[in-house]
C-alpha cells in the first residue's frame, strides 16, 4: 500500500501569492507551483485544491527519505557539517521546481528546433521549384 502525503505552503512572493503543493509518494517527493493573484483565503485555497487538483501538474519524483533524528548531539552536529559541505541550493521543492522548469525548458527548445528545420525545408523546397522554374525557358 502506498502511504501518500500532500502539503501546501502558501508564502508572498512579490507581487503574487505562491503557493508550493509537495506530494510524497513513498519515498519520492514531487512539488507542484501554484500562482495565486491576490491573498487567498482558507475556503479560496480548499476551493482551488478541490476543483483544481487534476489539473495540477507535478514535478518528476525526487528521490527523498526522511532521516530518523539522532540523539546524539555531537553525531547531529557531524550530519549538520556533512550537509553544509553538499553545496546543494535550495530545499526539496526547489530542486525539484528547478528539474521540472529545466525539463519544460527542453521540450520547448525541441520544439522550436523541429519548426525552424521544418520551415527551413519548406523555404529549400520553394527555392528550388523557383529554380527549376526558371531553367525551363519561361
Amino acid at each position: 500500500m502506498d502511504k501518500v502525503q500532500i502539503s501546501l505552503s502558501v508564502f508572498f512572493e512579490d507581487p503574487f501569492y505562491i503557493g508550493i503543493c509537495e506530494r510524497r509518494i513513498n519515498d519520492q517527493l514531487s512539488v507542484c507551483k501554484i500562482t495565486f493573484g491576490a491573498e487567498p483565503k482558507d475556503y479560496d485555497i480548499q476551493e482551488y485544491i478541490l476543483k483544481g487538483w487534476q489539473a495540477l501538474t507535478f514535478s518528476p519524483g525526487i528521490y527523498d527519505v526522511r532521516n530518523k533524528e539522532c540523539s546524539n548531539p555531537k553525531r547531529r552536529q557531524r550530519a549538520v557539517k556533512r550537509q553544509l559541505k553538499k553545496l546543494e541550493i535550495g530545499t526539496k521543492s526547489q530542486q525539484a521546481l528547478k528539474l521540472q522548469h529545466t525539463q519544460d525548458k527542453s521540450e520547448r527548445n525541441a520544439k522550436y528546433r523541429q519548426r525552424k528545420e521544418e520551415r527551413n525545408e519548406k523555404q529549400f523546397a520553394l527555392r528550388q521549384v523557383k529554380r527549376k522554374e526558371k531553367h525551363k525557358g519561361r
